[in-house]
């Protein structure tokens, strides 16, 4: 395939090639010149006098557009490119959001969604995973460093999430927005609710990489209400994840009294005492001490082999060349005429 470079060169060549044909047939046309006896004074006319400048003129700016194509065109001919050396660091962190999407979660989650989003505007390179669950879990999306595609799928999530209660039954669109996104965390055969010693084993299984150095950490919200027997309590999910060497930071939301004492105060030992932050989803330090203690726990950067990137750069000469050419050209056909 011909590269764009090539176009203007092209271009250069056959606006030589007609200048040096107008030149050539010039000696002609003055050896059949007449002369005629006493027309000295025709040079001192005014009209003569502006003819001769406009000739002037226009030799002047033919002679510079054709060095500038002269120019441009050896520009081109060396094919300028800029040349970009990058080193990227690889982040060794691992993050995944792990959800609560339970009845007495729902009016609560498009808050927590807007946290998490929060928070991951502050992440550089990290990777980030999503998993939601109730009775069952689904893995939203894996971890990934795609920030569009986690930007996307978290206003997705939120907009899904943002539903009132008391009138989503009767608006269609919401209903399927919120059908779709909790497809696959409930299972009919089983009447259990928010199992949340399932769903934070489940998140603490998200991790790939298992052998090599990295620092994980899971942000877990929920209200700990849980309704109905599950394969993981929370203390012994806390503890599966202790023993994965992951860090589990809390965000506790409730709307009801029911168990919610009890239920924080679980909820708060198992995080606290494997060293994770704990704090209530609507504290507006949750967002600041859960970066700063991901921060804290950075593993060993990971240094990529320097890439060196080469791109072509025709534009910088390009559009010189097609003007001197477009300035030529006019300059030969006023001065033949």
């Amino acid at each position: 395939m011909v590269t764009a470079w090539v176009v203007p060169l092209v271009l250069a060549a056959v606006a030589v090639a007609a200048l040096a044909g107008w030149l050539w047939r010039r000696p002609a046309r003055r050896s059949r010149a007449t002369w005629v006896a006493n027309s000295a004074y025709l040079t001192s006319l005014a009209g003569y006098r502006r003819r001769l400048r406009v000739l002037r003129g226009g030799l002047a700016l033919a002679a510079a557009a054709l060095a500038l194509v002269a120019v441009a065109t050896s520009a081109l001919t060396a094919r300028p490119v800029d040349r970009d050396v990058r080193a990227e660091v690889l982040a060794t962190r691992d993050i995944v959001l792990c959800l609560d999407v339970s009845g007495s979660m729902i009016e609560l989650d498009s808050e927590i969604v807007a946290t998490f989003a929060e928070l991951v505007g502050s992440f550089e390179g990290e990777r980030i995973a999503l998993s939601i669950w109730n009775n069952t879990s689904r893995t939203v999306f894996p971890l990934t460093d795609d920030y569009a595609l986690v930007t996307d799928e978290l206003d997705a999530a939120a907009r899904a999430l943002d539903v009132d209660l008391d009138t989503w039954l009767f608006d269609a669109e919401a209903l399927a927005r919120l059908e779709g996104f909790l497809a696959g965390t409930v299972s009919l055969d089983d009447d259990a609710s928010s199992l949340v010693g399932d769903g934070l084993a489940t998140c603490a299984l998200a991790f790939d990489e298992a052998d090599t150095q990295r620092a994980r950490s899971i942000i877990l919200a929920t209200d700990n209400l849980v309704l109905g027997p599950s394969v993981y309590t929370l203390p012994e999910a806390g503890q599966l994840a202790a023993e994965l060497g992951i860090a589990v930071h809390g965000l506790y939301a409730s709307l009801t009294d029911a168990g919610s004492d009890a239920a924080r105060a679980e909820m708060e030992q198992v995080v606290t005492s494997a060293g994770g932050l704990f704090f209530e989803a609507g504290d507006p330090g949750a967002v600041d001490g859960i970066i700063a203690d991901i921060d804290a726990h950075q593993a060993v950067d990971l240094g990529a082999t320097p890439e060196v990137v080469v791109t072509d750069r025709p534009d910088r000469w390009y559009g010189w060349l097609v003007g001197a050419l477009a300035v030529l050209l006019v300059a030969m056909w006023r001065l033949r005429a």
